[in-house]
């Protein structure tokens, strides 16, 4: 079952690296590393946190839908 993601990239990267995250529940507009430091608090249970270069990069779980 897909389920609808709960945050929206609203600004990235020309290289395509999201930058800046919006809680559409709150409306709540977070940085690349105030998102990660919520998801690895436990606070959206939908994304995780990848590691890559040293940089916190993160994601959506499977199953879960990103796209409007």
């Amino acid at each position: 079952m897909i389920k609808k993601g709960r945050v929206k990239v609203i600004k990235e990267k020309d290289t395509g690296l999201n930058q800046r995250f919006k809680d559409t529940q709150t409306g709540e507009e977070m940085t690349r590393g105030q998102f990660a430091d919520a998801i690895e608090q436990g606070k959206f249970k939908d994304y995780n946190v990848m590691h890559q270069r040293g940089k916190r990069i993160p994601r959506s779980n499977p199953g879960v839908d990103n796209l409007d």
